[in-house]
């Protein structure tokens, strides 16, 4: 019989972390915005954040891109590229996004689509969200008080008690 020792290993506050506890909620937001934007709860909160800073069209110029890329067939293609181009690219949009090359952009792209044909004007908005108003959301009350939230709900008896179970099953 050999017998292994492994040190428990503390988060950033001090409680004990398994490697097999994986993140979830604002924790996994908190890590990155690719994770945050992975996630159809996060990107409702963000949303909800950046409508009050008048700039939800970036998140949703961002969606119809990565919604555009899965496209099949050119009449599909054509017919998205055009909203995209509608809704958020031409002058008189509705939900015009800012970015560079903008106005040497026309209609005449949308003639011949292919799934990366927004990538650049994407990638700028992304940046844009990811160095800016994601840093603020993550001070903002609207995660704050879902992280307090979700953190309450782990501290709960009832959690507890799950989890005392769940370890008396895992060491018989």
């Amino acid at each position: 019989l050999s017998f292994f020792f492994f040190p428990e290993i503390n988060d950033s506050e001090g409680h004990p972390s398994s490697s097999h506890q994986t993140l979830k909620g604002t924790s996994k937001w908190a890590t990155s915005l690719e994770n945050l934007l992975e996630d159809p709860e996060g990107v409702k909160r963000f949303r909800e954040f950046l409508k009050k800073e008048f700039s939800e069209e970036n998140v949703l110029f961002w969606l119809a891109c990565e919604e555009f890329k899965k496209t099949q067939g050119k009449k599909q293609m054509q017919e998205k590229a055009k909203e995209i181009y509608m809704t958020f690219l031409s002058s008189k949009a509705s939900s015009q996004v800012n970015v560079e090359g903008q106005s040497r952009l026309n209609e005449t792209i949308l003639e011949t689509p292919h799934p990366l044909m927004f990538q650049k004007l994407q990638d700028q908005i992304f940046n844009l969200m990811k160095y800016d108003s994601y840093s603020r959301f993550l001070k903002s009350d609207i995660f704050l008080n879902l992280k307090k939230c979700e953190e309450q709900e782990e501290s709960s008896p009832e959690a507890q008690t799950a989890a005392k179970r769940a370890s008396r099953i895992y060491n018989t």
